[in-house]
């Protein structure tokens, strides 16, 4: 008997966990498009109950508030886009240089999606005291991450100031974001191009560097 009412509490547990994992699911979901789509600060609590199909409740037993529920939805944003980001950088194979290329011809496709409503850490960021650190520190997390790679890829490719080329990658990635926003034409992702082609010229990669004698030999 005792081992019958265990069996029975282990389903009910494990059911239950399942709803809230599905619950998790629904209310981040229904909060990252509200979010992107309308704000942080204009969607509230019930609108997102609402488009996920709980109650207020599960929200606060799940998230504890609004605020952790942003975070929450920064974090996984934030790692499914960089995932993204990364595999079409990587997608392919090639030098690092055929990789680096490959940055905005995926953010192009990004911004012709119908729900491309610009970068969540910069609308987050934007629309709050730019005094409070609770979202620069997210987003600033976010970016050190892509600027890695990029960075990565840079000194593969033989840059002569990798971290300088990242930083210049990453000020026309961004720049092209807010442009994407704003216009709503895919087509700037393609003026990006054109400006971070001149960063991969020959006076930004490393020359390399000749063995003496090998000088010497072309000299004669």
């Amino acid at each position: 008997m005792g081992k019958s009412v265990s069996k029975k509490q282990a389903v009910a547990a494990a059911l239950a966990a399942n709803d809230e994992e599905s619950a998790r699911g629904r209310l981040l979901s229904a909060a990252t498009h509200l979010f992107c789509k309308n704000g942080i600060n204009a969607t509230g609590i019930d609108a997102i109950i609402h488009e996920a199909g709980t109650a207020k409740t599960t929200l606060y037993k799940l998230f504890g508030s609004k605020t952790n529920l942003v975070h929450a939805v920064l974090e996984s944003e934030g790692k499914a886009w960089r995932e993204w980001f990364i595999g079409a950088m990587e997608e392919g194979g090639g030098d690092a240089q055929s990789k680096l290329t490959r940055i905005f011809p995926a953010l192009k496709s990004w911004f012709g999606e119908e729900r491309f409503y610009g970068c969540p850490f910069i609308n987050a960021v934007a629309e709050h005291d730019k005094d409070a650190k609770q979202f620069r520190a997210i987003a600033l997390k976010h970016k050190k991450v892509v600027l890695a790679h990029i960075e990565k890829l840079a000194g593969e490719m033989g840059a002569a100031d990798p971290e300088s080329l990242a930083h210049q990658l990453a000020l026309l990635i961004d720049g092209a974001i807010v442009a994407a926003m704003v216009s709503r034409d895919p087509g700037v992702a393609d003026t990006a191009a054109l400006a971070a082609g001149s960063l991969f010229g020959p006076s930004r990669v490393k020359k390399p560097k000749r063995a003496a004698g090998t000088a010497q030999l072309v000299a004669v």
